[in-house]
């Protein structure tokens, strides 16, 4: 399918260097701002949210903690595996609240009305993996809450884009409605169709620039989506960590489940795995097509490790 593939797709776009805080215009207000400085005006003052206070003392809250994505990156198994610390409330649904207009505009009464009902030592979390490529959501998120702690989970860029493709395609093939090929997709008049959303969304470094606007590095924990589906432990230790909470999650807590290929969890002598469509085999793809795309992901790569200062073990094809 992909053989008529000519020569190496490369993106040459040098990252800007981006302030750790939001530039301010005072001489021109954005319509984005405009709306924001009247929900924060409706809803920023205590007295203006009606606490929904449980008999045993818990109550909704706004959440201090947001897994912002990405997409196909692991967000469902990161904040299960989260959700086994007990100081951890999170949120069941995806909220959607800072990248779909009509929940937005419902306010920040209508957004802790989403979170669950937690103790005041527990920690709310929510997870929209949506928020980390929605170019509005950066901004909203700042001005709601500027100390706000993220979890990031990413994972090779090349994978993550057949992952994505997967997920569409099995909720087509469950609707009982056809799908074109993944070639159909990656490949455009012989070349890699580098306009495919799924490719854009793991150009990570573009994205993280927008996130670098309006928080610093330090309130932005990156999770390694790839380590994480192979050796859960280490990696949840380091979001404890970065949250401050205290070390209650071990290692007995997973267990590795050789019918479904993959790790499983284990909370007070009950075992639960992740949904099965999580995990899913990939299509087949040729070999060079893989390669193309690969190779395509190499300069965006080496920019997001330079930016974020670390690097990760992401297939990097270099043409000879």
């Amino acid at each position: 399918m992909a053989a008529f593939l000519l020569g190496a797709v490369l993106l040459i776009v040098q990252p800007q260097i981006v302030p750790s805080r939001p530039a301010i215009n005072s001489n021109a207000e954005t319509s984005s701002q405009s709306v924001q400085r009247e929900l924060l005006k409706k809803t920023s003052q205590k007295n203006d949210f009606k606490e929904n206070i449980h008999s045993n003392g818990s109550c909704q809250q706004l959440p201090q903690t947001i897994i912002i994505g990405v997409r196909k990156g692991g967000t469902r198994a990161l904040l299960e595996m989260l959700s086994l610390h007990p100081d951890i409330a999170a949120a069941e649904s995806e909220v959607h609240f800072f990248d779909w207009e009509d929940h937005y505009r419902n306010g920040l009464q209508w957004y802790i009305n989403q979170m669950p009902f937690s103790y005041p030592h527990q920690i709310t979390v929510e997870k929209t993996p949506a928020y980390f490529t929605s170019p509005k959501v950066p901004e909203r998120v700042y001005n709601m809450n500027q100390s706000m702690r993220l979890l990031l989970i990413l994972r090779d860029p090349s994978e993550r884009v057949l992952s994505d493709y997967t997920q569409v395609f099995y909720n087509h093939m469950q609707k009982h409605k056809p799908y074109p090929s993944i070639e159909q997709f990656l490949v455009k008049h012989g070349e890699l169709n580098v306009d495919y959303k799924a490719i854009n969304r793991s150009l990570y470094y573009i994205h993280m620039q927008n996130w670098l606007k309006y928080f610093p590095l330090d309130h932005i924990h990156i999770v390694d989506g790839d380590k994480l589906i192979k050796d859960p432990f280490p990696e949840i230790e380091k979001v404890e960590r970065f949250l401050k909470l205290s070390p209650q999650i071990n290692a007995s807590n997973f267990y590795f489940n050789k019918t479904k290929g993959f790790y499983c969890l284990r909370d007070s002598g009950r075992e639960r795995c992740l949904h099965e469509s999580k995990g899913r085999a990939h299509p087949q793809v040729d070999t060079r097509l893989l390669e193309k795309l690969q190779e395509y992901f190499h300069e965006p790569n080496k920019k997001f490790f330079e930016l974020v200062g670390r690097t990760f073990d992401w297939h990097t094809f270099m043409a000879s």
